[in-house]
């Protein structure tokens, strides 16, 4: 039965390679769209309404920031959890108190979402770039070390897509070499390495609850540690610089701080959402495994590999690499297009970070130049190549979160689609 089985679904696979991309005049695999995110119901309305209904909307006026806190902390496995506006104030206030300053420096990967670099040059410190590992899409903790030097302070690795960058490397080098590790998990809900759960590990890990995030309250972040005295100096930071108090408040401050505090309404959604959570990873994991088992059959498609450390992908992304040679020649844009049109959406993801054009503005600014010096500023521009980073930037491919959450059938067209382009790829490069 099984044999039989395996040979009607090659039958099904040459039939789908004979058809006619949607570029070329054929029709295309899918016409429906993949499951709308977010999702929301009775949960969501009912506690929107009770913090409506209790005139109650700012953190300290009421008790759901508070709750969200104290149940996100238990679900993550960490002692504190601090929420935050937003993923880049979570990381912030965690930079902010781990006393990340002018004249540090901060291991960071190019392959990431802007505001893992935005916060570091916030606390004035300075970026320094590690190199990707592009089988896995994560930051090379082989190149870590390279880039260290004494003033080096902290290991800002990213969690990528959801799935688990090699912390067994980075907090050796992070012992080793007496620095501290953040983690930038806002991707990585529910991800884990070696069966604990990611941001529970580093001294910090900080969680985004921006609108496409598997957690999601339009806005909002949160900010995990173990650690007693950190999570009051970043509850200060995050509250005008206000240290945590029982009575009522008064005007002397622990610090300087910022505003950054999350409202009672998205307390309320989270609360809501993480009813949801488990079950949605679960299915993401299960559509994400099938749709890597179908597309590395595909000579040019690579599908992003885990460490073997990574006990669970949270899937906020499924990133593959595309081989242009192997189709034709057919052009990653050219790529993209024709898996549009066969109605998968898709996205050619991040660009390289540490070849955009303002940070050479920033370093050279009066400000940079006076903490660092020319002779490091000249060093960090001298170091600043990040060949497999780019080399992924050109291959790299990207679908959403949302995708994984319908049936295994909707994987299978996505499959279909990309053996469709494939079939067909010396046509479509022509055009």
């Amino acid at each position: 039965m099984a044999a039989v089985a395996a040979g009607l679904s090659a039958f099904q696979r040459v039939r789908a390679s004979d058809k006619k991309p949607a570029l070329l005049g054929g029709a295309p695999v899918r016409r429906e769209p993949f499951p709308s995110w977010p999702v929301f119901g009775e949960p969501e309305k009912r506690g929107l309404l009770g913090v409506l209904r209790s005139a109650k909307w700012g953190r300290g006026s009421g008790k759901t920031v508070e709750a969200f806190e104290e149940a996100y902390a238990k679900l993550v496995g960490a002692r504190y959890c601090l929420a935050t506006a937003n993923g880049t104030s979570a990381l912030l206030t965690a930079l902010a108190a781990a006393g990340i300053e002018a004249g540090d420096e901060v291991v960071v990967p190019p392959y990431t979402f802007i505001a893992t670099i935005n916060v570091v040059l916030m606390r004035h410190a300075l970026p320094v770039f590690a190199d990707t590992d592009i089988e896995t899409f994560q930051i090379d903790s082989k190149s870590i070390e390279a880039v260290m030097s004494p003033r080096t302070t902290a290991i800002l690795p990213v969690h990528l897509g959801g799935a688990a960058c090699d912390l067994d490397a980075i907090t050796s080098i992070a012992n080793r070499r007496n620095v501290i590790v953040i983690e930038d998990a806002c991707q990585a809900h529910l991800a884990e390495w070696r069966g604990r759960r990611v941001g529970s590990i580093g001294k910090a890990g900080c969680f985004s609850f921006q609108a496409s995030k598997n957690l999601n309250s339009g806005e909002g972040g949160a900010m995990l540690t173990n650690d007693a005295q950190f999570v009051e100096r970043a509850f200060a930071f995050h509250n005008n610089g206000r240290a945590r108090r029982t009575a009522a408040p008064d005007f002397t401050y622990a610090s300087y701080g910022a505003n950054l505090r999350l409202t009672e309404f998205q307390g309320a959604l989270l609360l809501a959402q993480m009813e949801r959570l488990e079950r949605q990873a679960r299915q993401r994991d299960e559509n994400g495994r099938y749709l890597t088992s179908m597309l590395a059959e595909i000579d040019g498609i690579t599908p992003a590999k885990t460490y073997s450390g990574c006990t669970r992908n949270a899937y906020h992304l499924y990133m593959f690499r595309y081989d242009a040679s192997r189709f034709a020649g057919l052009s990653k844009a050219g790529f993209l297009k024709a898996l549009r049109a066969e109605g998968i959406p898709a996205s050619g993801g991040y660009a390289p970070l540490n070849r955009e054009p303002f940070l050479e503005q920033v370093i050279q600014s009066k400000g940079y130049r006076a903490i660092y010096g020319e002779a490091r500023l000249k060093q960090w521009r001298e170091q600043n190549h990040c060949p497999a980073n780019d080399r992924l930037c050109n291959e790299a491919i990207w679908l959403t979160q949302n995708m994984l959450l319908g049936p295994r059938s909707d994987m299978e067209q996505i499959v279909e689609a990309v053996r469709k382009i494939k079939a067909h790829a010396p046509e479509l490069a022509k055009g």
